[in-house]
């Protein structure tokens, strides 16, 4: 296995590297997809058992949701700079 594995690093190119960093950060965008749909399904659950907290709700979700689509436009943002090689 060891030997396997040493095999196939040896036999990357560069070209190769970028190909697999820029999947890795697409990757990024899927998790961030899914956090996303947990932190919404969540919120409707909250806002369900205690309808007078629904701004405090919303207004948490909303925030949540801001920094995750950061995380995924940061991931989106590398791994077109990786496809151009610009890193």
């Amino acid at each position: 296995m060891i030997m396997a594995m040493q095999y196939l690093i040896s036999e990357l190119t560069e070209t190769s590297v970028y190909a697999i960093a820029a999947v890795i950060a697409v990757f990024v965008g899927a998790g961030a997809g899914i956090g996303m749909a947990i932190a919404t399904g969540k919120a409707l659950d909250a806002t369900a058992r205690q309808p007078e907290a629904e701004s405090k709700i919303r207004t948490t979700l909303l925030l949540g949701l801001a920094f995750i689509e950061t995380t995924a436009i940061y991931g989106l943002f590398i791994a077109i700079m990786l496809v151009i090689k610009v890193l």
